[in-house]
C-alpha cells in the first residue's frame, strides 16, 4: 500500500495506553513524538492499528502517510526541523488539535518543513498571547484548508495569515470570542468557506466586512452568533456577496421576516439553515417551513432537505391563504406576486377525518317506532342491552337488522355480538328493526 492511501493515528490516548508515561513527558516535540509513537510502540500495538502506521522505516528516515493526526499529544515546540522534513515528505494533511502549541514561531518550523502541506488543524492550541508576524505568517503559504477553532488567535494574527497564503480556500475561527472584526487590504480573493460559529457577532456592519475581504465567499456559517439583523440593502447586498450560495444562520437573534426576505438578495444563494431564531418560535415546524420555502424562492435546500418543486407550490399557496385575512398595508411583498401566479385562492374547506361517535336512528318493533341515539363505538351485544328497556325484550329474545337508508340492498342482521358497530357505518336517520324470537 502507498503511503498516500495511508493514515497514522497519534492521538494521546493511544500513547497513553501503549508508552511508558515518562516517555510521553519527553514527547513534546513533533518529531519526537512521531519516532516514540512509532518506534517503540509499532510492536506493542494492536495489529489493526499497527498496520496503518508506516508504509517504510529504515534507520534514519520515516516516511509517513499523507494523512498524520497528531491531536491531544502534549506537543509544545517543532523540535528537529531536519527530521521534521525527512519525516514529512508525504504529508498533505496535519492535525495538531488539543496540544501545547503556544508559540507561532514553533508552528511555522513544523509547517515550512511539510513541502506538500495542504491542510493543517490547529484547533484548540493556547495561541491567544503569540504574536505572529508577516515573516512567520509566510511559512503557512502553500496551505489551502486552515482549522484554527477555539486557539483565541487575534483577528489580526487571522488577517497577517490571509495576506500571506495566497491560495486559502477554507478557514475556520469558531470559538474565538470575536465581536467584531477588521478589514485588510489586500483582500483574500480565493476563500471559498469561511467557518465562524460560536463567536459574539451580533451586528451586521461586522459580517458585512467579510464581503470585501473574501470577495468569493461561497459558503459562510455562522451559526450561533445572536446576529440580530440583516441591515443592508438590495444593492449592497449584491454588491458584497456577488458568490453566496450557502449561508448557516442557525441560533441568531434574527426576529423580522423582512431579514429573512433580504436572502433573496443574494444573487446565488441556493442554500439556507435558518433554525432556532426567535421569529420562528410561535410557528409549528411545519409552518416553519412552508412559510419560509414561499418566501425564498431561489433556494433549492432549506436546513439540509432538497426544496421540491411540488413542496414548493404547495408551500406558495399555503402562504397566500396564511395571509388571505390579514389587512392589505401588513401583507408582505411576496403575497401579491404569488397571487398574481396562483390567483386569489379560496380558504381551503375543513373536512373532520375523526369517526363519528353516535348516530340518531330509528328503532322499529312490531309497530312500534322510536327514536334513538346509539353510541357508534360500542358492540352489537351492548346495544341490545341498550335496547331491552326500549322494546321490552331480554338480549336472547331479539334479533337485530340494520337499515340503509340509502342502499338499495336489504336489511343487514347484526349477528356478531362483539362487532363494533361503527364498522357498519351507521347514519343519522338510519334504522334498526328489532324482530322477537319466536320460541
Amino acid at each position: 500500500m502507498s503511503p498516500s492511501a495511508l493514515i497514522l493515528l497519534l492521538s494521546g490516548s493511544h500513547l497513553q495506553e501503549f508508552v511508558d508515561p515518562l516517555h510521553v513527558c519527553r514527547a513534546n516535540s513533533f518529531p519526537s513524538t512521531v519516532r516514540i509513537r512509532v518506534t517503540e510502540t509499532n510492536v506493542g500495538f494492536p495489529a489493526p492499528y499497527r498496520r496503518l502506521l508506516l508504509s517504510s522505516v529504515t534507520a534514519d528516515r520515516l516516511n509517513l502517510p499523507s494523512i498524520l493526526v497528531l491531536h491531544s499529544c502534549g506537543i509544545s515546540r517543532a523540535g528537529d526541523q531536519a527530521e521534521i522534513a525527512a519525516f514529512c515528505s508525504h504529508v498533505m494533511e496535519v492535525d495538531l488539535s488539543h496540544n501545547k502549541l503556544q508559540d507561532w514561531n514553533e508552528i511555522s518550523k513544523i509547517v515550512v518543513n511539510i513541502p506538500n502541506l495542504e491542510f493543517i488543524n490547529l484547533s484548540s492550541n493556547p495561541l491567544a498571547e503569540s504574536r505572529l508576524e508577516p515573516h512567520v505568517a509566510q511559512a503557512f503559504s502553500r496551505v489551502r484548508r486552515l482549522v484554527l477553532n477555539n486557539t483565541q488567535i487575534s483577528w489580526d494574527a487571522v488577517l497577517q495569515l490571509t495576506q500571506q497564503i495566497p491560495e486559502l480556500e477554507e478557514l475556520f475561527l469558531c470559538l474565538n470570542e470575536y465581536s467584531s472584526v477588521r478589514t485588510s487590504s489586500p483582500a483574500c480573493p480565493t476563500l471559498r468557506l469561511l467557518h465562524i460559529t460560536d463567536n459574539s457577532l451580533h451586528d451586521w456592519a461586522e459580517v458585512r466586512k467579510f464581503g470585501s475581504m473574501f470577495p468569493s465567499l461561497e459558503t459562510l456559517v455562522m451559526a450561533n452568533n445572536n446576529l440580530a439583523s440583516i441591515q443592508d440593502s438590495k444593492d449592497v447586498l449584491q454588491r458584497l456577496f456577488p458568490n453566496l450560495r450557502s449561508i448557516n444562520l442557525h441560533n441568531s437573534g434574527l426576529n423580522r421576516w423582512e431579514d429573512v426576505e433580504k436572502l433573496n438578495f443574494f444573487p446565488k444563494l441556493e442554500e439556507v439553515r435558518l433554525r432556532g431564531i426567535p421569529l420562528l418560535q410561535s410557528y409549528t415546524n411545519a409552518e416553519c417551513r412552508s412559510l419560509m420555502v414561499a418566501r425564498l424562492p431561489s433556494v433549492s435546500m432549506l436546513n439540509g432537505s432538497v426544496v421540491t418543486d411540488s413542496e414548493r407550490e404547495d408551500a406558495e399557496r399555503f402562504f397566500i391563504r396564511y395571509y388571505l385575512d390579514c389587512p392589505e398595508r401588513e401583507l408582505p411583498y411576496r403575497y401579491h406576486s404569488l397571487v398574481t401566479k396562483y390567483g386569489k385562492l379560496e380558504p381551503l374547506a375543513e373536512i373532520n377525518l375523526k369517526p363519528r361517535c353516535r348516530a340518531r336512528v330509528e328503532v322499529h318493533c312490531e309497530e312500534k317506532v322510536e327514536h334513538l341515539s346509539i353510541r357508534l363505538d360500542q358492540t352489537v351485544a351492548e346495544l341490545r342491552k341498550q335496547l331491552t328497556k326500549v322494546v321490552q325484550l331480554s338480549t336472547k329474545s331479539m334479533r337485530l337488522y340494520y337499515i340503509n337508508k340509502d342502499s338499495a340492498f336489504g336489511p343487514e342482521e347484526m349477528k356478531y355480538n362483539t362487532r363494533a358497530l361503527h364498522s357498519y357505518s351507521i347514519q343519522d336517520g338510519d334504522e334498526i328493526l328489532v324482530v322477537p324470537k319466536t320460541k
